[in-house]
């Protein structure tokens, strides 16, 4: 049974990790692995495949940034020829970028069954482009393989239910095998930080970066916070910042560092006081860490999170954020919620079954 995996960007890379290593582990699965290129700068890209045990792709597409047109059509003509030419059982897909969806596309066109990890996520927002992404590849996908029970919730809402597997989250799984060695890091005492001595920030999605006015209210908001701000700041949020000509005022202690691999990246949530940020999987992470999560956005596909407080949504607005970090949580992290610690290897059974056996 052969296996093609489009990833392109850092969040992919972490949910392929044990995924990929559990097709490895297989006598009956091989995998070929295809890169888009979407994330390019290796602090976003091949430092996650060094941490991570991830092979080295067989193909990297070399797309890079575009609008979002441009680059899953650039996607889409670079990536068929290699599907075509592979002739895989299956084309695995993970999350919501714009490799997944041209992936997803691409199979569609080839008539090449999809699989889909993570999906049912919705935040119930159309104008996120993630959003868009996942609903045409949850729509395009013969497996799909929800991470909660909300997933599959969100899922038979619309009509899917066959080809649907509660198999829990694959991001989890890793952190809880990569922990160890992520409090082995030495990250914060590089930084001459120390446990829950800071916040933890981070600001990539386009709803607070297209808006020049809108990422320098967040910024300034983070500059007045009590604590140092750690703020590993994603390439594209950087060129924004140096296009508005923001400078911290005196006396902020917002610390605007480059990006992080996972490892670290892991080490500086466990012990911060709190995590600020737009990301869906920092969001996830924060709450597996039982570190408390402020949500820059106003709606979440990760609504689990959201019990007992633990994060907690409020836009960009400075009274919203500081209001919230006023708050503590008051009930239970749940990750019974988000499965058994065995995502990836009920991913691999299900693939190895074949397409001809979903039900």
């Amino acid at each position: 049974m052969k296996v093609l995996t489009v990833v392109g960007a850092r969040p992919q890379f972490i949910k392929a990790a044990l995924v990929s290593r559990a097709i490895r582990a297989r006598g009956d699965l091989t995998e070929t692995l295809v890169h888009t290129g979407q994330h390019y700068d290796p602090a976003m890209s091949d430092i996650f495949f060094s941490q991570l045990d991830l092979a080295a792709p067989q193909y990297n597409l070399g797309v890079g940034s575009g609008s979002h047109a441009w680059q899953t059509g650039e996607m889409m003509a670079r990536l068929e020829p290699i599907v075509s030419a592979a002739t895989p059982d299956w084309l695995l897909i993970y999350g919501d970028t714009n490799s997944t969806l041209a992936a997803a596309l691409v199979a569609s066109k080839l008539h090449l069954p999809v699989a889909h990890v993570e999906a049912g996520l919705r935040s119930y927002n159309r104008r996120m482009p993630e959003e868009v992404n996942r609903i045409v590849a949850d729509v395009l996908a013969t497996a799909l393989f929800a991470p909660t029970e909300t997933a599959v919730a969100n899922l038979a809402r619309e009509g899917i239910t066959r080809g649907v597997y509660l198999v829990g989250d694959v991001m989890l799984d890793l952190l809880q095998q990569a922990r160890p060695r992520a409090d082995a890091g030495g990250m914060l005492a590089s930084l001459g930080l120390a446990h829950e001595s800071y916040y933890l920030a981070t600001v990539h999605r386009a709803e607070n970066t297209n808006d020049p006015a809108r990422l320098v209210r967040l910024l300034e908001c983070l500059g007045l916070l009590a604590s140092p701000v750690v703020f590993p700041v994603h390439p594209r949020t950087r060129r924004v910042i140096q296009a508005s000509g923001w400078e911290p005022r005196p006396g902020a202690d917002l610390r605007l560092v480059d990006p992080v691999g996972y490892l670290e990246m892991i080490e500086l949530e466990s012990h911060a006081r709190a995590v600020l940020t737009d990301s869906g999987g920092v969001q996830k992470e924060a709450y597996f860490l039982g570190r408390p999560c402020i949500t820059l956005r106003d709606e979440t596909e990760w609504t689990e999170t959201l019990e007992g407080g633990w994060n907690t949504l409020v836009g960009t607005e400075p009274e919203r954020v500081h209001a919230a970090l006023d708050r503590s949580p008051t009930g239970p992290i749940r990750l019974d919620a988000f499965g058994n610690g065995a995502a990836a290897e009920q991913v691999v059974a299900v693939l190895a079954r074949g397409p001809q056996c979903v039900s």
